[in-house]
């Protein structure tokens, strides 16, 4: 029987993964360079974590299960939650602010597409306890210099959830988070219908007009003097400060049910309808499980998608090398010379008990850069000597194995 990966997941080989991994590291270094430290949670989570707030569309799209304890889990739909919850356990008296990131697998049950999968990867940072606007901007600031290093363009929107929310009056809260859900999906019938549900018709010109509204002073037009405009008119400002190319977007709405004030998208070319690439802002989860009110600010890229985004590119060459020996050599050859060359290397021997001319096309199908010659003529020499051969330029050389290790590390591949 052929058994195949379940739809919606993808198997990753070594040239893809070498690429994901470079694109992954990158992009770790640039966060860390900003002082973020890395965290990890558990792959499942209690169900209750996230019906507590991400509203009923996550938890529909989301795998749920009873475990042998009879507990409801879920296999996390993202990350968000998790580290909220571990904030509250164990970082709460930790210094403000706090600066973390992640790197890891989530799941969702959606309709598999380009760029959207039902496991997929999010690299993403939370900047917990401070609720300033330069939090914010470092925020976002961060997204676009990730973006910067990776050698990605994205186009920057930015709003401010306070704007709607104030538009939306005497709406109760859970009616709000429904009005944003349809916002955030585009869905402007669906929002019509809605509407007329709940007798507030009154309010579709208002919302068509801001989320349509071109700039601030156009939305004040709409909604009056409000905070939400003054706070993102100086994110808007200090973005700028930065060199940050931005446009302010009020259609940026969230489906997250926890986002609160600031929020932003990135969007990439090349993707078609599934174009965005990053999306966050700031929210307030802490309280809603056991913890102090707490303000956080935070992004996650849709790590599929950034890496479809920059299509193939050009992976440094990695220092890799091929022990080759003669016959009478190879226990020397795999016991002796290959750890010495392994502690500063990738290093590969013979299995096959191939000739010299075999292991030297196991070399280059390998993609060595190096190949270490083990032979009569070596071992007569000296028990340390070995001929190195550069796979590049084709030169080779008799040598001691630290003269060879020298050599390899001045070519500097």
């Amino acid at each position: 029987m052929k058994i195949q990966r379940p739809r919606g997941t993808q198997d990753f080989l070594p040239q893809e993964m070498a690429k994901r991994r470079f694109i992954e590291n990158k992009m770790r270094k640039t966060v860390e360079s900003w002082g973020y430290q890395e965290i990890q949670t558990p792959i499942f989570e209690s169900l209750d974590l996230f019906t507590l707030r991400s509203g009923d569309t996550i938890i529909d799209q989301s795998y749920i299960f009873d475990d042998k304890g009879g507990r409801k889990l879920i296999l996390r739909p993202e990350l968000t939650e998790p580290v909220t919850r571990l904030y509250v356990e164990k970082l709460q008296v930790d210094p403000k602010p706090l600066k973390l990131y992640y790197f890891s697998n989530c799941f969702r049950y959606e309709r598999p597409q380009k760029g959207r999968f039902r496991e997929f990867w999010q690299f993403g940072v939370e900047l917990i306890g401070s609720d300033r606007p330069e939090s914010e901007v470092e925020v976002i600031a961060l997204a676009s210099s990730v973006l910067e290093t990776i050698g990605l363009k994205g186009n920057l929107r930015v709003g401010h959830l306070g704007a709607l929310r104030s538009l939306m009056g005497d709406l109760s809260d859970e009616q709000k988070n429904s009005v944003i859900r349809f916002i955030d999906k585009r869905d402007y019938e669906g929002l019509r219908t809605y509407l007329e549900e709940i007798s507030a018709t009154s309010l579709e010109e208002n919302i068509r007009a801001l989320i349509e509204s071109k700039d601030i002073n156009e939305a004040r037009g709409i909604v009056g003097d409000v905070p939400a405009l003054e706070r993102l008119e100086n994110i808007s400002s200090q973005l700028d400060l930065h060199g940050i190319s931005h446009k302010i977007d009020f259609s940026v709405a969230r489906g997250l049910e926890y986002y609160t004030g600031m929020v932003f998208e990135i969007y990439a070319e090349g993707l078609g309808t599934e174009n965005q690439i990053c999306g966050g802002g700031s929210y307030r989860l802490a309280h809603l499980f056991g913890g102090e009110d707490t303000p956080s600010t935070g992004f996650a890229f849709g790590f599929d998608r950034v890496v479809l985004a920059l299509g193939d590119i050009q992976l440094p060459q990695q220092t890799k090398i091929m022990i080759v020996s003669t016959r009478e050599q190879r226990d020397w050859a795999r016991t002796k010379v290959a750890p010495r060359i392994r502690k500063y290397f990738p290093t590969e021997v013979d299995l096959m008990n191939r000739d010299i001319n075999g292991q030297l096309s196991r070399s280059n199908a390998i993609g060595a850069t190096h190949t270490v010659i083990v032979g009569d003529k070596e071992r007569q020499k000296g028990e340390e000597f070995v001929t190195l051969k550069n796979m590049n330029t084709g030169e080779q050389e008799m040598l001691t194995i630290e003269e060879a290790i020298k050599r390899i590390k001045l070519d500097g591949i």
